[in-house]
């Protein structure tokens, strides 16, 4: 029975071990004391692009003149749903085709891709007094497809609506079940596609430099990804191989102890 005991306090300081972090790495802005930071992050101006969704709704003095360009012509059920309700919403807007093309009501094709939703808005405005169709038309464009992915060490991996169109990354990574005791704090991958291009970037989340950061606010179709520690590296290799033998093989020291006792 002795030996038993041994043997329980042993597993026990093993685990203890392999379990061990750094708790200081483990908190967010853990070299930050109470301050007044000035943040410069800016909320970011996604660039519309091809496969995007648009809400495009037009008002004026004349609601019935008004009424043939609040009729979207795509109707799409996405596969996502809600993060917060799980429930599943049909979504209905305007398209944007592989040509970077939408096509409006009564003004036809209209361009796009690389305008922001402000700039969209503002070119139809000017299209429809120029064609006379509305006076002192009021057009809101709206993003239905703004997301953003949150992969690798966090509670629940998902990918985010936003309907508000404005997320930072602190808000992204809570939705998500927040970072695991495993992963890197200091070391927050961001994925972003602009012009063409991948721009990654690495972001310290131990740094209040993060609120000055032009990432700490999302753009739609960004992608963060928390890398995992050497403490879950190890848990997923050296542990899962190693501990199975030296428990096994403590069992039988116990086992052959006890019997020569007996």
């Amino acid at each position: 029975m002795e030996f038993k005991k041994y043997y329980l306090v042993l597993v026990t300081i093993i685990l203890s071990i392999l379990s061990c972090t750094n708790s200081k790495k483990a908190a967010y802005f853990n070299s930050q004391g109470d301050a007044t930071i000035s943040s410069s992050a800016t909320i970011p101006q996604s660039v519309i692009r091809s496969n995007d969704l648009l809400s495009i709704n037009v008002s004026s003095l004349n609601p019935e003149a008004t009424s043939i360009f609040n009729t979207p012509n795509t109707t799409l059920t996405p596969t996502s749903s809600s993060p917060l309700t799980g429930a599943t919403v049909q979504t209905t807007g305007y398209l944007v085709k592989t040509d970077g093309n939408i096509q409006f009501p009564v003004l036809g094709i209209i361009k796009a891709t690389g305008l922001t939703a402000n700039q969209l808005g503002e070119q139809l405005v000017k299209s429809l007094v120029n064609k006379k169709l509305l006076v002192d038309p009021i057009v809101t464009v709206r993003y239905l497809n703004y997301r953003v992915t949150v992969l690798g060490e966090v509670g629940r991996p998902t990918v985010i609506n936003v309907p508000d169109e404005k997320i930072s990354l602190l808000e992204a990574l809570g939705l998500a079940g927040d970072i695991t005791i495993f992963g890197k704090k200091e070391n927050v991958m961001i994925i972003r596609e602009e012009e063409g291009q991948k721009i990654i970037k690495r972001l310290n989340l131990n740094s209040s430099e993060l609120f000055q950061s032009p990432y700490y606010y999302l753009k739609s179709n960004d992608i963060v990804y928390v890398e995992a520690n050497n403490a879950r590296v190890a848990s997923a290799t050296r542990s899962n191989q190693l501990l199975p033998i030296l428990l096994s093989g403590l069992s039988f020291a116990v086992i052959i102890i006890d019997r020569i006792i007996r």
